[in-house]
């Protein structure tokens, strides 16, 4: 079976961490186009769409042959929007004026521009292969849940998570992981009846620390203009 995949990148006006963070030039092109270059360049896609507040977002997107179908509506362009409600949003018009319902509907934020064509690739045959409702990226974390800890109403130290008893060497930590806000993919049906991509049947696409950079603070955005500068200059290939 051939499936109808959209690939969806979401991308308003407003942000607090670092102003126009999706406009940010990043190592020569703006920060929303790495994503944009990544996602035409695997091929997984019937159609690319973007969703956005922002009439400068919008050409960068038009220069960069990804469609504008509509512009979001504001009430849903605010800090505390649901994401959820935003592809709702882009489904429900797409079926409407478009006569266009995808099988499945993969969320790209732009705040990751390390996440690569592979990625995105790797994430759908998953889908495709375990017959998974939804499939989300992660990353082993670096800090380990049970050595995070919290500050007391007292100002006394406590553990954040609770921890087995007694001294645990740290080669004996299960594995735990991060969202790391790369790919979000879900089943269209599923994701319309549940609104949630979290059910019996939702599967991880494991990805490297080196591409899970998600960008949110102008450190971030340093450290990214870093690794892709020198991931060019050495040739490399994430």
């Amino acid at each position: 079976m051939k499936y109808k995949i959209l690939g969806l990148i979401t991308a308003r006006a407003g942000s607090k961490g670092i102003t126009n963070k999706n406009k940010r030039n990043l190592a020569g092109k703006p920060l929303i186009v790495w994503t944009m270059e990544a996602a035409k360049e695997s091929n997984a896609f019937s159609d690319i769409v973007l969703s956005t507040d922002d009439e400068d977002i919008v050409q960068i997107a038009k220069d960069n042959d990804v469609k504008v179908p509509f512009i979001r509506p504001k009430e849903l362009a605010m800090d505390n929007s649901s994401h959820i409600d935003v592809i709702i949003h882009a489904l429900n018009w797409l079926q409407k004026y478009d006569n266009f319902k995808p099988d499945i509907v993969v969320l790209l934020q732009p705040t990751s521009p390390l996440r690569n064509a592979y990625d995105i690739q790797e994430s759908i045959s998953i889908a495709v292969n375990k017959n998974a409702d939804a499939v989300i990226s992660l990353c082993e974390c670096s800090a380990h849940p049970y050595l995070i800890k919290k500050i007391s109403n007292q100002g006394k130290v406590e553990s954040f998570y609770k921890t087995p008893n007694g001294y645990l060497p740290r080669q004996s930590f299960p594995l735990a992981y991060y969202i790391n806000g790369a790919i979000f993919l879900a089943h269209t049906d599923i994701l319309l009846e549940k609104k949630t991509w979290y059910t019996s049947k939702t599967y991880p696409y494991i990805m490297p620390e080196e591409r899970s950079l998600d960008i949110n603070t102008p450190r971030d955005l340093y450290l990214a203009e870093l690794i892709l500068k020198n991931q060019y200059k050495n040739g490399n290939n994430f």
